[in-house]
């Protein structure tokens, strides 16, 4: 059985992520031997390296293994040794440099020791197709060594939302790169109209960020209305979602943007930017794209959305149409990689 080394979070639900889902998701579906690593990836302690060590050594030779990218890419000074003797497949879900706020130095130091990881490594998998060519392109990797294996959702029914189509969700966890700040600024210009918007995500993976965020709601009077609910239970999101109209993801950088699928299977028209892998995972029909860090934008577009009954009800006949890829098929090419 392969094993997979993920990072000791993976079933932390205070610290949910996309990356966490998928990663156990394949280790459900695929029948993967979960190795946690405990450790501040990507810059862990001398003892977390040490650790990561051990658990390689321990993989017999010409063996395949599965590494999450968080936990591999930035210590190439221990992952790098072993490529020459397991067949390592690097799963990467956000290249290191991409995490918005770094300073420069430090991204292009972990720029580099992400690059020499994937050079070595024997396959890439990422987890979108935009992904896989700007991993290609950014570190020149060999295009027959990568390949993309994009999320799925799991069936779910279609949201009753609202008739005034006023409820928001904004399902991230609140970090740099989600844009929550953004969101803030553009809500709080439409105090005119009614809304609600519940943010559902983690606060504890960069809590200094989740503080300004919520200082901005309050300084901005509007925390009546705009409502930072920390993770949610999977029966607390279920509800959440049957009652919302519109997903609104207003990120920074996203390298496939799994809440977006998860709402559109529910018919939820999703509110995104135009970054990264977001358009084509939103697809043409299922919502709108506006530019990232634009407040004017992302209020217009909220503006819209809030008085244009007809534009609510063509987005939400649009993503009901939506075809979405399940769990099962996802998984299957991932497996095709490690076969």
């Amino acid at each position: 059985m392969t094993p997979f080394l993920v990072p000791a979070d993976i079933d932390d639900v205070t610290v949910a992520s996309g990356g966490n889902t998928y990663d156990r998701r394949m280790c459900d579906l695929l029948g993967l031997v979960k190795v946690t690593v405990a450790g501040r990836w990507p810059t862990p302690s001398t003892k977390a390296r040490v650790a990561l060590a051990d658990r390689l050594a321990e993989v017999p030779d010409g063996s395949v293994v599965l590494i999450d990218g968080l936990v591999a890419c930035g210590v190439p000074e221990v992952v790098v040794p072993h490529t020459r003797r397991l067949r390592v497949v690097v799963l990467l879900h956000l290249q290191l440099a991409d995490e918005t706020g770094l300073p420069p130095e430090r991204a292009a130091g972990l720029d580099r020791r992400e690059r020499e990881v994937l050079r070595a490594a024997s396959s890439v998998v990422a987890t979108s197709e935009w992904a896989a060519r700007r991993a290609i392109a950014h570190h020149g990797l060999d295009p027959k060594r990568v390949r993309a294996a994009p999320p799925g959702t799991d069936p779910a029914p279609m949201a009753t939302g609202s008739d005034a189509g006023d409820q928001l969700l904004c399902l991230a966890s609140v970090t740099r790169r989600k844009g929550h700040d953004v969101l803030v600024h553009a809500l709080a210009n439409l105090a005119d109209l009614p809304w609600t918007c519940v943010c559902a995500g983690s606060v504890r993976r960069d809590p200094a960020h989740a503080r300004r965020v919520q200082t901005l709601i309050d300084e901005l009077g509007i925390g009546n209305k705009m409502i930072l609910a920390g993770p949610l239970s999977d029966t607390d999101l279920d509800v959440t979602f049957a009652k919302t109209d519109l997903l609104v993801l207003p990120s920074r950088r996203e390298t496939f943007g799994m809440v977006v699928t998860e709402a559109l299977v529910r018919g939820i028209p999703v509110l995104t930017t135009n970054v990264d892998a977001l358009p084509r995972t939103l697809g043409p029909d299922g919502g709108m794209l506006v530019p990232p860090d634009d407040v004017p934008a992302l209020t217009g577009a909220l503006r819209r959305w809030l008085t244009d009954a007809e534009l609510r009800d063509r987005l939400r006949e649009a993503a009901r149409a939506r075809e979405i890829e399940d769990w099962p098929s996802a998984a299957k090419r991932l497996a095709g990689v490690l076969r």
